[in-house]
């Protein structure tokens, strides 16, 4: 009897998709499997290494007939944009570890994963220089208007209405880091090149850095001129940049968040951009993604990505074997390369 897993790679953005591709021979009991669309190179070898199978990151659509073929699954598989929740944990009764292809895990229920005592990676470090320096760029492209003037030039205004308007210079900018981590770091080293006073806020001071640390973010705001927004997702990070938070930033300021969509309270940055209560954003991620507010596309002083910060061949690939090691390292003996805690 065929199996109703799939284990073709599957592309498609919608989860259904994933649960109901075309199925293919696979293992009547598999031990890894993949939950939600992958990069397709890490899907290839999960398929070709593990036989790994794959399914959609919604427990209410996995049918009795799958659920009875995962009960030997020992490590899933996922990324950033789908993770495991409580009610698909509950259905892999034994699962063991769960192996994440990002640094962000926050779409995974992690205080579900402590309950179980299940394992948990992410995919760290390898990624911190393309995200800091997407950071950086959105700082340069909003303050010199880069992708502004780009625009103004590809529609004929150069010539048609004379020079583009001036715009502000980005050395000597006080910026205000939020989450001086790993990326954090990054940003700030890089930064410094730029002659920027930098500050930032943490839940703690972080040990001999040499940089100013703000106890309050809505201070942290009202003394810098850019507020780039680094922290994890997650609950305890849900809409940090509020509206209070935009307002302390000032008419002058800056917003950059290549962190989580969620972090930043969107209707209330939407309201400060088309205010005025802050001058522009460069915006990497969204509340929820593919889709951006219609607000933001209509406004010149806002440069939107399609959440590329860690988007290079380079930095992929090395996620993709991180992903690999964490998951060969777990079933041979059972330990972690890159492990969270919880």
């Amino acid at each position: 009897m065929e199996s109703p897993l799939a284990t073709t790679p599957d592309a498609a953005p919608a989860s259904t998709a994933a649960a109901t591709a075309t199925p293919a021979a696979t293992t009547a009991t598999p031990t890894v499997l993949r939950v939600g669309p992958l990069m397709p190179q890490l899907e290839q070898e999960l398929i070709a290494e593990f036989d790994a199978p794959i399914i959609s990151a919604v427990a209410s659509e996995l049918t009795a007939e799958q659920e009875a073929e995962l009960a030997d699954v020992r490590v899933v598989v996922t990324g950033g944009r789908f993770g495991v929740s409580r009610a698909l944990m509950e259905r892999l009764p034994s699962l063991e570890a769960i192996v994440n292809f990002g640094v962000g895990y926050d779409t995974t229920d992690t205080s579900a994963a402590r309950d179980r005592g299940i394992a948990l990676s992410n995919t760290p470090d390898v990624l911190n220089d393309c995200v800091a320096d997407t950071a950086l760029s959105l700082l340069l492209d909003v303050y010199r208007g880069i992708s502004a003037s780009d625009r103004y030039v590809r529609a004929g205004s150069w010539a048609r209405s004379g020079n583009f308007p001036l715009t502000t210079r980005f050395t000597g900018t006080r910026v205000g880091i939020v989450g001086l981590g790993r990326i954090g770091s990054a940003i700030a080293k890089r930064l410094s090149g730029f002659d920027c006073p930098i500050s930032y806020h943490n839940r703690r001071e972080v040990p001999g850095s040499p940089f100013r640390y703000v106890d309050s973010l809505v201070e942290l705001a009202r003394s810098s001129d850019a507020l780039v927004v680094a922290t994890a997702g997650g609950a305890d990070s849900q809409k940090l940049i509020s509206a209070e938070v935009l307002e302390a930033l000032g008419p002058n300021g800056v917003l950059v968040n290549i962190s989580r969509g969620s972090v930043v309270d969107e209707d209330a940055l939407v309201a400060a951009l088309q205010a005025g209560t802050i001058r522009g954003a460069g915006l990497d991620v969204f509340a929820d993604e593919p889709n951006v507010p219609e607000a933001l596309i209509g406004l010149d002083n806002v440069v939107l990505l399609p959440h590329l910060g860690s988007g290079t061949r380079e930095t992929r690939d090395d996620m993709r074997q991180l992903v690999v090691d964490n998951l060969r390292s777990w079933l041979a003996n059972g330990a972690l390369v890159t492990p969270v805690k919880l």
